[in-house]
């Protein structure tokens, strides 16, 4: 009764099965080592950022460009601060409001900006604290540029002047008529009047939409190798029923042929 399965017709069908499970099998898997991946880069990146708190500070130059092992370490730059902008619709602890922004001129003549702390409610200039005069010297948080777009960055446009959407350098040197560094800082101790804006995880290293991409694939392709196999159990038993019918004589007298393919 199971002879067809001898035929080039089913010899193919097998091949495919026994080549289809394993690749499925293996792409689910490096799906969910993927997905694992991102959950273990999440639980480094959050305990990097609550540890860098502990840390001595160090100089701005030494820790850039910044990277996953250098984003939320303590830095320090000296400077003056030129050029005060807005970044609004910045969440924290729940509640909607904006960004401090404030470009601090170093001595090597780049910019860097300086989140000096958030305020809720909508962006409004007369409201933010002007920034201390004469030179000081800042100490905070390393973070990346921000992409617009990425991890709730807003990418909106046509912002009113003295506002930017990302923290970006990209976005920064089309503001200020100087060069900016590629990186920002957020400060450990807001200034007067302010909340501090808490260092984030670098990007990438979140559960982010990314992530469950990976693993909604992991269930995708585990799903594939179940229906391959209940396919092939399918046409399997299709193909035992109509040998069984034919022993039997019934396809003789009804004239009935086997379906190639299951309806």
């Amino acid at each position: 009764m199971y002879r067809f399965l001898l035929t080039p017709r089913w010899w193919g069908i097998n091949v495919f099965v026994l080549l289809a499970i394993p690749f499925c099998l293996f792409m689910g898997s490096w799906q969910l080592s993927r997905f694992e991946g991102r959950v273990q880069d999440h639980r480094d990146a959050t305990q990097q950022v609550a540890e860098s708190k502990h840390e001595a500070a160090r100089p701005l130059r030494e820790l850039l460009p910044v990277d996953k092992g250098t984003s939320g370490k303590q830095v320090t730059a000296t400077g003056r601060y030129g050029k005060q902008l807005l970044v609004p619709d910045r969440t924290l602890d729940g509640r909607n409001g904006f960004y401090v922004l404030t470009l601090l001129r170093t001595d090597g003549g780049e910019a860097l900006p300086v989140v000096r702390g958030w305020l809720p409610g909508a962006a409004d200039a007369a409201r933010a604290p002007a920034a201390p005069a004469g030179e000081v010297t800042v100490t905070g948080a390393l973070q990346a540029s921000e992409t617009p777009g990425d991890n709730g960055v807003s990418a909106q446009g046509g912002l009113p002047a003295g506002q930017t959407a990302a923290i970006s350098s990209a976005s920064l040197v089309n503001l200020v008529p100087y060069d900016v560094y590629d990186a920002w800082v957020t400060l450990d101790k807001a200034d007067a009047g302010m909340t501090a804006v808490p260092a984030t995880a670098p990007a990438d290293s979140g559960l982010d939409l990314k992530a469950f991409q990976n693993l909604g694939y992991t269930g995708e392709w585990f799903v594939f190798a179940g229906f391959v196999v209940f396919m092939w159990f399918r046409l399997l038993r299709r193909e035992v029923e109509f040998a069984r019918d034919a022993e039997m004589g019934l396809l003789a007298e009804s004239g009935q042929e086997p379906a190639s393919t299951p309806v």
